[in-house]
């Protein structure tokens, strides 16, 4: 073992170790791992940045630009209304019908983005059947992750194991090059989750965080009476949130005016506070702060008080820019003008909530003008499961944008232009055209996921620079010598989910399938055959609720981490099984 290798090898076991910990976000990590490279003198500059410019970023770059245009045209509105007619009152169609659906989507639209418009429709379905909604969220974030080896534009990372491919030496993955195995896993994998998935699953009731609020907290009025110690402070100097867990939603005064509780309003003697929060608090302060304490009042009076001011869940996405805060940190109500009534953390009510670090798949309680809670929903930071609903295009221009998302892909299907090319000539077609901005399209863009594949590009560069690749590909062959070619296809696979379940899907095939590659070639097998293993073991994330899809769904349904294990342990073994005899059919060893 050469210096260089050492190095290589090192880095990447710490980089797995950070992956796997979360110590820091992904694409940091990938980002300074890439750094390492050049500063270690394993790869110089122009080789380790060579990813950004690299066909594969460019493809997904306008990929993202241009699903992020159709996401905003109306288009899952439209199937989700069909959705609800063909299925009437019977939940059971309804499961099928909205696993066909999401898996048909997810072949072309980010399986996140699926499940996200989804899940406020599937909860509304429960509710109006009075069906669990545990029923039909997990079945929802499985279908879309299922779909993920049909085509190439499915995942990201189909268009990293492609642009890692190209880079050691073969053709780049077409369109539908994964579609003979993808079809059969989405097809397969959904009559699975519909016939034996579900019975796995213990059976758990969707509680609202309305309810929740109303079983364990309380509203009431307190009156600043003259003398009053809260009377000169501002509201955020009289830390009833931080002292007493009280959370103010209105400020009364003079009886007719209605103050929006910001931090800097100041409290005067005689002002009415209507707050919510635990029974004890509200009877400790009543005695220690000369405030008069009046009879409870009901969660649904602040809306009818107030016609202007709605109440409505919200689920927080994965490109918000809240998660990892607490709502204190954020400034959450001055900055959005939102108050937060309520919150449900990995599936649980928290107490206080002002304290806890927001999290992908948490849903919160929120009170606010319809336009205000609208503008969150714009920003990408939520997706409301009541009212108000996501403004769309007029017809016309949301056919105009299907239009160039189709063209573009036809375009790059039948090779009239090289298929980066043809999304980014697509995206250049939908935001030139005027009929979207191009800056709340920049916004909901998840530039994280360009930073991180950009970077990780240059594991597979390092590797081969280095050596380290030929090396971790003789022991392989030592391992596996005398053994039939489908046990590397097996060990290959099984390598990657055990990565994929704590690093990013992207991040886990850019370390294994340079390793899959050079292990290949040494046994003097197909190197694609174990390349297309990559592919399909690295969208496998069924075991932990830690993909995106998973994670949005994990709270909102009530799940338990291990029912994620449960229902995706067979899942995956079967996909393994689907792996082992196809993959051989289509790309012979």
């Amino acid at each position: 073992m050469t210096f260089e290798i050492g190095i290589v090898l090192a880095l990447l076991a710490i980089a797995v170790l950070c992956f796997s910990f979360e110590w820091v976000a992904a694409e940091i990590v990938a980002l300074g791992l890439m750094l390492a490279f050049v500063i270690s003198g394993v790869l110089s500059p122009e080789q380790a940045f060579a990813g950004f410019a690299s066909d594969t970023v460019m493809m997904i770059l306008g990929l993202l630009l241009m699903t992020t245009v159709l996401s905003r045209t109306g288009l899952m509105e439209v199937v989700s209304r069909q959705l609800l007619r063909a299925t009437g009152q019977s939940p059971t169609r309804f499961l099928w019908l909205m696993m066909i659906s999401v898996g048909f989507l997810s072949a072309f639209v980010s399986n996140t983005a699926t499940t996200a418009f989804f899940i406020p429709v599937v909860l509304a379905v429960a509710r109006r059947m009075k069906t669990p909604g545990a029923m039909f969220l997990l079945p929802l974030a499985f279908a879309s992750i299922l779909a993920s080896s049909v085509s190439l534009i499915a995942t990201s990372t189909n268009l990293v194991v492609s642009g890692l491919m190209q880079n050691l030496g073969m053709p780049a993955m077409d369109m539908f090059e994964l579609a003979p195995v993808g079809l059969p896993i989405l097809l397969l994998g959904i009559v699975y989750i519909g016939l034996i998935g579900l019975r796995l699953l213990p059976k758990r009731h969707y509680t609202s965080v309305e309810d929740e609020l109303k079983e364990g907290k309380y509203l009431g009025e307190l009156v600043l009476t003259e003398g009053s110690s809260f009377a000169g402070k501002t509201l955020v100097d009289s830390r009833l949130g931080e002292d007493y867990d009280l959370n103010v939603l209105r400020i009364v005064r003079n009886k007719d005016q209605n103050l929006r509780p910001r931090g800097n309003v100041t409290l005067r003697d005689g002002d009415v506070l209507l707050v919510e929060g635990p029974h004890d608090a509200l009877l400790r302060i009543k005695d220690m702060h000369a405030v008069q304490l009046k009879a409870d009042a009901k969660l649904s009076a602040l809306s009818e008080a107030d016609p202007d001011t709605k109440i409505v869940e919200a689920l927080l996405l994965p490109k918000s820019t809240l998660i990892g805060r607490s709502l204190k940190d954020a400034r959450f109500r001055d900055r959005f003008g939102v108050i937060a009534l309520g919150l449900q953390h990995k599936g649980r009510a928290v107490r206080k909530m002002s304290q806890v670090n927001l999290a992908v798949g948490d849903v919160l309680l929120l009170q606010g003008p319809p336009g205000e809670l609208a503008t969150l929903q714009d920003m990408g930071a939520f997706r409301m499961i009541g009212e108000p609903e996501t403004k769309s295009m007029p017809a016309l221009r949301a056919g105009l944008m299907a239009a160039c998302f189709i063209i573009a892909l036809l375009i790059g299907i039948f090779k009239i232009a090289p298929l980066p090319v043809a999304v980014l000539g697509g995206a250049f077609a939908m935001l030139a055209s005027g009929l979207v901005s191009p800056e709340v399209i920049y916004r909901e863009v998840e530039w994280k996921a360009v930073i991180l594949i950009a970077c990780m590009l240059s594991v597979g560069a390092a590797m081969q620079a280095s050596g380290a690749d030929q090396l971790i590909g003789q022991w392989i062959n030592h391992l596996a010598s005398g053994l039939s070619p489908r046990w590397l296809i097996a060990g290959i696979f099984l390598l990657t989910v055990a990565l994929s379940q704590p690093m990013s899907n992207q991040a886990a095939a850019a370390l294994v399938l340079p390793i899959a590659v050079a292990a290949a070639v040494q046994m003097d097998l197909n190197p694609r055959a174990l390349a297309m293993t990559v592919a399909v073991a690295a969208s496998c994330s069924f075991l932990t609720p830690l993909e995106p899809a998973c994670l949005m769904v994990y709270g909102p349904g009530g799940y338990r981490f291990r029912d994620f294990f449960l229902v995706g342990l067979p899942l995956s073994l079967g996909i393994l099984v689907i792996t082992l005899v196809l993959i051989p059919v289509f790309w012979p060893l």
